[in-house]
């Protein structure tokens, strides 16, 4: 839900648990997280980056959880970005074979992606989400107004995945292409994150297990998640490249894979490419890093065989066509391409 009054939102949810078996995971950045918890809950702070989203941490929130004698009729309340409900969600749906979790984003990342859907995880041997599972939260509580406490990069990180989701649906591709981050104010988010999240949950509803039509919310991951993995590898954590990002540098390779074998119309990438050069720059990889990238997309989760790479690609703005398999060549000419604006 998207909610006006976040304390309102909140209790309409905790109300159902007692509060001796309410508690709170949120991230150490977010140190007004009181904006969104009123009642006096045990809290664990957790220091976030992709690093971190690993069974470390995971176990870092059993314990919580178990020092806390929560039961099965718990509730944790999970309060930060997209790797912080994904590991939340993740802790809380394996704890005692599962108990409730409730999102509250406060990224555009998050609020546009990660925090719903039911998709929760850790990274694994350097392959993002790699060990996971389905588990939807009992709710997800937006409240735009976190929105303002964002760095340029955190809100650009989430127009990423905006753009992903506006490419997948004619008409959200039509309001984005109106929104301008240089002019508009970040209330003009607000009903383009609602468009987005209902093209979400339409398109999951369908398919909540990612077994056909859901696939099509990994456009631009498959490229996009080997780019990110790189970096994280490369880089100390401030110099990472912010998931959004590698989200939009996955989608140019891949609208240049959508023209090349599927005839979609070059527009999209056209427009896709300018926003890339105008707001987040090229993406900084070495030409000698096309075989791991290609070789961790060969490992991709969404892969159905061995050693295969498996995209989403479009036939035209709103047409999504999963299950394309492509060759090292063919991923190798994408790279070339995204590589060479």
């Amino acid at each position: 839900m998207i909610c006006e009054n976040l304390h309102s939102a909140l209790e309409a949810v905790t109300a159902r648990y007692a509060s001796d078996q309410i508690v709170v995971v949120y991230d150490e950045k977010v140190t007004d997280y009181r904006l969104a918890v009123k009642g006096d809950y045990p809290t664990l702070a957790l220091g976030v980056s992709e690093q971190a989203k690993s069974i470390e941490t995971v176990q870092q929130i059993w314990d919580f959880l178990f020092a806390h004698q929560v039961t099965r009729r718990g509730l944790v309340i999970a309060i930060g970005g997209g790797v912080l409900t994904d590991m939340t969600g993740f802790a809380a749906a394996t704890y005692k074979r599962g108990i409730d979790y409730v999102n509250i984003p406060t990224t555009l990342l998050a609020m546009t992606d990660a925090s719903s859907g039911g998709k929760t995880g850790i990274n694994y041997r350097g392959l993002k989400n790699s060990i996971g599972l389905f588990a939807p939260p009992v709710e997800t509580v937006i409240w735009p107004g976190w929105l303002h406490t964002l760095p340029a990069r955190e809100m650009l990180s989430g127009l990423g995945e905006l753009i992903k989701t506006g490419l997948l649906d004619g008409p959200l591709w039509t309001e984005l292409m109106q929104y301008d981050p240089d002019t508009m104010p970040t209330e003009a988010l607000t009903p383009l994150i609602a468009a987005c999240v209902a093209v979400k949950e339409r398109i999951v509803e369908a398919d909540p297990r990612e077994e056909g039509l859901r696939k099509a919310l990994n456009l631009g991951h498959t490229f996009g998640h080997a780019l990110e993995a790189i970096s994280n590898q490369q880089s100390v954590v401030s110099d990472q490249m912010p998931h959004g990002y590698a989200v939009l540098y996955g989608l140019i390779a891949e609208l240049y894979l959508s023209v090349t074998k599927l005839g979609c119309p070059k527009e999209p990438l056209q427009q896709v490419t300018q926003i890339m050069l105008h707001y987040y720059g090229k993406p900084q990889c070495k030409c000698s890093d096309r075989t791991r990238l290609i070789a961790l997309m060969q490992q991709d989760k969404k892969n159905e065989r061995t050693a295969e790479i498996n995209c989403t690609l479009l036939r035209r703005v709103g047409e999504p066509v999963v299950n394309q398999v492509i060759s090292p060549e063919e991923a190798d000419e994408a790279f070339d391409y995204l590589f060479s604006l």
